[in-house]
């Protein structure tokens, strides 16, 4: 799978932010400081993403896909990563990623969430 438009796909979404974390040699894409998606390797250097998802949309990936696992070094039962090097279509990836954003942007509070909805 290409890889090249998920940085740009994340930040196209109200509100969203891009980190770097050293420590996990990872990148974050937050929303309200609360991350939505995270893309790093595993332990072996395989490159992955993890996304929060409802508990039951997670299992029944995770149970059609080999390329989705319960999230790395994360809740299993809401977290999920996504092997990149997988053959999984990238509307699939897209739908994940726009789910983790959903999830994450419901649990701000409600304040937060009209400021980034009503940001231009």
């Amino acid at each position: 799978m290409r890889t090249d438009w998920i940085d740009a796909y994340c930040l196209g979404k109200k509100g969203a932010k891009q980190d770097y974390k050293q420590e996990w040699q990872a990148t974050r894409a937050m929303i309200g400081g609360k991350m939505f998606a995270m893309r790093g390797g595993d332990k072996n250097g395989q490159p992955i993403i993890t996304v929060k998802l409802l508990p039951e949309f997670g299992a029944r990936l995770r149970e059609e896909y080999d390329a989705i696992v319960p999230g790395y070094y994360m809740n299993k039962t809401h977290w999920n990563s996504l092997y990149l090097d997988a053959d999984v279509s990238e509307e699939l990836l897209k739908s994940m990623l726009d789910q983790s954003y959903s999830l994450v942007l419901r649990s701000l509070s409600k304040k937060m969430q009209q400021q980034i909805e009503n940001k231009a």
